[in-house]
């Protein structure tokens, strides 16, 4: 059994903001951006618990051939993502989440 993934308004907002900034550059690479995280999700969704947890219990998925990471929890009913953020930038911003 999968359980569902639910994205917190913070985090959905990272990832538009993330989408917009790819799109901005050349279209086709907000959308080969958008794939990649649909694959990190989904590799989420079917076994959360191969990714390494990062802070208490929360864990990072990185995006391939993108530096960004998700962030997510584990939950009993379902699985919480906290953030989608560069590498380059500062996790107190999903620390705080």
């Amino acid at each position: 059994m999968t359980l569902p993934v639910v994205w917190m308004p913070e985090a959905a907002a990272d990832l538009k903001e993330a989408r917009d900034w790819h799109d901005d550059i050349r279209a086709e690479l907000g959308e080969r951006f958008a794939l990649a995280v649909e694959a990190t999700v989904e590799a989420i969704r079917q076994n959360p618990l191969q990714f390494a947890a990062v802070y208490r219990n929360r864990r990072r998925a990185g995006v391939r051939r993108f530096p960004y990471g998700i962030f997510f929890e584990v939950q009993e009913h379902r699985i919480l993502v906290i953030a989608c953020f560069h590498g380059k930038r500062s996790p107190k911003r999903w620390l705080s989440r």
